[in-house]
């Protein structure tokens, strides 16, 4: 016979996933259902589902430039932020600069920072610059403002690598280079994927920056969705689920797969030791 505590627990645990998955699945089902069936009262749990939402949304002029945009920015953006974070973590951890805590807290206070706080200065630069509407401005914006986040988890990973490693490569003749992406580096991957991944979805995610110094494009679909969510006949709301659902997918793949490493790079630094 099971324990009733542990029966107890596990029926807690399904609450509490139900609780926070209802509203993904009400727009994934929100988008096999026309206006009427979308905005009825009471909710239409069953229904006669039509494909007519995607057939709709799929010959909208730009959106595969939209989702391309979205894909190039982020993907490109956190791999820029994770190299040079990368170097920047194993500085702090093998050479230790003077007041390295307080550059610690320095790069993550400005991610504390919300972007509305910055985003007059970077609409001038970028103006001045002649960076807006730029992809290659945005996606440096990304990758600055990602690069803070990176550089605590990835300290904490190579904090525990053990620096005979380092030492071992270096007597036997290995370059600084050689330690770096033959030896540190396969030790710490799971602190560089579970880095990607959260940038991943940060950069994914962000409106307000593409929207104010974006443009046709580096259009990124946050900003797609607010452009057309309303229509003639007011709050496209069928565009509205059919472009939810699909933009979720990619952050829901990515952290299905990679999970094990989200964990550990929430949890790294609660058991220190080298390894």
């Amino acid at each position: 016979m099971k324990n009733p505590r542990r029966v107890l627990y596990n029926i807690a645990l399904w609450a509490v996933a139900i609780f926070f998955f209802s509203p993904i699945a009400w727009i994934a089902l929100a988008s096999f259902k026309t206006k009427n069936g979308i905005l009825a009262t009471p909710p239409q749990l069953i229904f006669a589902p039509t494909l007519d939402n995607y057939a709709d949304f799929f010959t909208r002029p730009n959106v595969g430039q939209y989702f391309l945009n979205s894909i190039l920015l982020s993907v490109a953006a956190v791999l820029l932020a994770i190299l040079v974070s990368f170097l920047a973590s194993y500085c702090f951890s093998r050479f230790q600069p003077k007041a390295t805590g307080f550059l610690m807290f320095l790069l993550l206070s400005i991610r504390m920072v919300p972007a509305a706080a910055s985003v007059v200065p970077v609409f001038l630069m970028y103006t001045a610059f002649g960076w807006k509407d730029n992809w290659l401005g945005i996606m440096l914006f990304y990758a600055m403002f990602s690069i803070p986040f990176s550089v605590w988890i990835l300290k904490g990973f190579i904090d525990g690598v053990s620096q005979r490693y380092d030492e071992t490569a270096l007597v036997n003749g290995g370059s600084r280079l050689h330690v770096l992406f033959k030896v540190v580096l396969p030790q710490v991957r799971p602190g560089l994927i579970a880095a990607f991944i959260f940038n991943f979805i940060f950069v994914w995610n962000e409106f307000l920056i593409n929207f104010i110094i974006g443009g046709k494009t580096t259009t990124t679909i946050p900003t797609a969705l607010i452009i057309g969510v309303s229509n003639n006949q007011g709050m496209d709301w069928t565009f509205v689920a059919t472009l939810t659902t699909i933009y979720i997918l990619p952050p829901i793949i990515a952290i299905y797969f990679f999970q094990k490493y989200l964990l550990v790079g929430m949890t790294f630094g609660t058991v220190r030791g080298e390894v």
